[in-house]
């Protein structure tokens, strides 16, 4: 049974920093590429960013602008991301995923991952 474990949420002042882990088990996640998604109340939830099997990363230009990191540790069979200089309208759960696709290839839709964790609230005060 694949399972994702999300840990690292948390609250936090604006301007801080927080890095959200993903756990895999169940799956070994070197062959696959692997993301971040957001669901802040009463919003769809939307690409975070993500990162190949080689580790080459895309984000969501629209609001990381170099602000958030992923990196993965295949050894350890778990994905980071690493956000710095929060903002409020960060808040939201964070989800990761993983796609079973082609690991060379990040994808920024919901629907091409297969599996997904539970998520980790991540709040951040103004």
């Amino acid at each position: 049974q694949v399972q994702l474990v999300e840990s690292g949420g948390g609250s936090v002042q604006a301007g801080g920093s927080l890095r959200l882990s993903c756990a895999a088990t169940g799956l070994t996640i070197a062959p696959y590429a692997m993301a971040w998604f957001r669901q802040a109340p009463g919003k769809e939830r939307e690409f975070v960013g993500g990162i190949s099997r080689n580790s080459h990363t895309i984000f969501n230009s629209a609001f990381v602008k170099g602000r958030f990191t992923i990196f993965r540790d295949n050894a350890k069979n778990t994905v980071y991301l690493q956000m710095t200089s929060l903002k409020f309208e960060d808040t939201a759960h964070y989800y990761c995923a993983v796609s079973l696709g082609n690991g060379d290839m990040v994808s920024t839709i919901r629907s091409d991952y297969d599996y997904w964790g539970q998520g980790t609230q991540v709040t951040v005060s103004s």
